[in-house]
This record gives structure tokens, C-alpha cells and sequence, in this order.
């Protein structure tokens, strides 16, 4: 989990410090969810979410200015926690001075901003999910084929990086090449991106680095792309048994989300950009409830039951 404080937030949506800069403490913010303290302003404290930004619109301002002057310090004070990372003022609402005075004292950054309430709260939440959603680094290559998110992987060497540069040249967009970062934004959605040091870049052995955005342009690349299948490559093992109808179904699990895995072995001659593509497009296909190998399976049991009923 990276961890982000008010500091980037005053970057990320152009915010202004109204209090002190030297009495504030920037905390680190552990929750993405935003309070809207309307029952706090009416007294009530008892289940304050003082670990969340607080965000003041003009229902909360107005009522606030209904109170009598030690009524407003109170209140101030209450929501002005150790806990509290920010407190954010909408609307370009100015911070009164009871709030002022009660930030300085435990160092908690008072923040203005000109969006509308609504706005500003879905847009700091969805920027809080992203970055504080749980992430892991995976070693593997990740494409954008048709729509589909795929994640290659494979022991080193065995032609991940060469066949993401093959699918590239097919028109297909480059995600990450050798460590890729996924997060689990939402339940049951995994999104990966690539580290800022190696974005764009592809490692060819025998050629080197290369950046696919200079070689082969804006489209042939994306900073981040929703998983939906792995690609396993390994070895050919003569000795084992692979899956040439596409019944068996297996999954990866990364966080608690299953991801489906197709396991392709690897021996000269075989097209594994063409084989991926083709992977691809088949598991649209599943998506749209359209399975061939269910279809041909179902085939082959009429054709057995009608070949039972002959012979009696």
C-alpha cells in the first residue's frame, strides 16, 4: 500500500493551505472513504470517523454559522484531531477563525478548494481507492489484446518480452514489460500498471532496451489496463499431459480474485503471438457465452447417444 498524505492531494487537485504551514503535521491518510461531518457539527461525536478527510460544503458552513461563538469552538475542536488528516473547505468557502485555531493545535492542514461538494468528494475518493487500494509486483508482461488485458508469464528467458514485441508490431498495446504492479481497486478487479522507471520500455536480449512509444508511437502503448486472463508460457514437458480441448478451466488467485490462467507450452516453431492473440479473442468469445470447446463436446455426446440408440 503506498502512502499518501495531504501534501500530494494539495498537488494532485491544485488545493490551498489556509492555516499555518509550520503548525501543520502532514499525516498519512489510511482510508479512502470522506466524512461529511453534518451530525458532528450538531453535537453529536460518539461515532466520529476522525481517520477520514473531512470535507466542509456550504449545508455544513451554513449550519456552523447558526452557532452561538462557544459553540463554534467546540465543535471546531471536536472534529480537529492527532487523527485527522485534512480537513477540506469546498465551494472556495473561507476557513473561519475557530477552525483555524483548532487546526493549528494539533497540526491538522485545513485545505481549500474551488469544485463543487459533490465533485470534490467522488474525485478524492476515487484518487484515495487507486493509490491506497493493496498491491502487489508480479514478474511477467502485460498487453492490451483487443480489449482483454493479459498477463504473460514464465520462467526468465523463455520469450515473454519477445512476444510482446511481436504483438506490438500486430497493433497491440504494451502495458509493462518484466515487473508488473497490480492493485485490487474494487472487489474482483485487478488493475496493472508498470514502475515509472521502466514504463514503455521493452528488454530484448541480444538488442537491448527499446521504448515502444518512440519506435512505434502513442497507440502502441497505455500506462495502466484492467486484468482479465494469464498466460502461462513454459517449456514443452513431453512427459505431460496439456489441454487440447479447452474444457479444464484453472485460475490464479491474486488477493482474494481469481484470474483465468491458460497454461501454452513452449517449443520452436509455434507462434506464441498469434497463439496469445487467438487466446484473446476465445475468451471474449467465453465472455459472450459463446464456449467452442463446450459446443463441440456437446457434439460429440449427441453423436455417441444417436450412434447407442442404432445399434438397439
Amino acid at each position: 500500500m503506498v502512502e499518501i498524505t495531504a501534501k500530494e492531494l494539495m498537488k494532485e487537485f491544485d488545493l490551498d493551505l489556509l492555516n499555518d504551514n509550520d503548525e501543520v503535521s502532514f499525516r498519512p491518510i489510511t482510508t479512502s472513504d470522506i466524512s461529511r461531518p453534518g451530525m458532528e457539527m450538531a453535537g453529536y461525536f460518539t461515532y466520529y470517523p476522525a481517520k477520514r478527510i473531512q470535507l466542509l460544503g456550504k449545508t455544513e458552513m451554513s449550519f456552523f454559522y447558526e452557532l452561538d461563538t462557544e459553540e463554534q469552538e467546540e465543535r471546531m475542536k471536536g472534529l480537529c484531531t492527532y487523527d485527522t488528516p485534512a480537513i477540506v473547505l469546498s465551494r472556495g468557502l473561507n476557513a473561519p477563525d475557530a477552525l483555524i485555531e483548532a487546526a493549528n493545535e494539533v497540526g491538522v492542514p485545513v485545505l481549500q478548494s474551488m469544485l463543487t461538494t459533490t465533485r470534490l468528494s467522488s474525485l478524492l475518493t476515487t484518487h484515495l481507492e487507486s493509490h491506497l487500494a493493496p498491491m502487489t509486483a508480479m514478474h511477467g508482461v502485460l498487453i492490451d489484446i483487443y480489449g482483454i488485458g493479459v498477463l504473460i508469464t514464465g520462467s526468465s528467458g523463455v520469450g515473454k518480452s519477445e512476444t510482446a514485441l511481436d504483438l506490438v508490431r500486430r497493433g497491440h498495446r504494451l502495458v509493462a514489460d518484466d515487473s508488473v504492479e497490480i492493485r485490487q481497486e474494487h472487489p474482483g478487479e485487478l488493475v496493472g500498471t508498470s514502475p515509472e522507471l521502466i514504463r514503455h520500455l521493452l528488454e530484448i536480449r541480444g538488442l537491448g532496451i527499446i521504448n515502444v512509444m518512440t519506435l512505434f508511437g502513442a497507440g502502441a502503448v497505455r500506462n495502466y489496463k484492467r486484468l482479465g486472463l494469464t498466460i502461462d508460457l513454459e517449456i514443452w514437458d513431453q512427459k505431460k499431459q496439456y489441454d487440447r480441448l479447452g474444457l479444464d478451466e484453472d485460475y490464479i488467485r491474486i488477493f482474494d480474485t481469481d484470474l483465468p490462467k491458460i497454461t501454452v507450452p513452449v517449443r520452436p516453431g509455434r507462434n506464441l503471438a498469434v497463439i496469445i492473440e487467438v487466446a484473446a479473442m476465445n475468451f471474449r468469445l467465453k465472455r459472450m457465452g459463446i464456449n467452442a470447446a463446450e459446443q463441440f463436446s456437446e457434439r460429440l455426446s449427441n453423436v455417441i447417444e444417436e450412434g447407442d440408440r442404432d445399434e438397439f
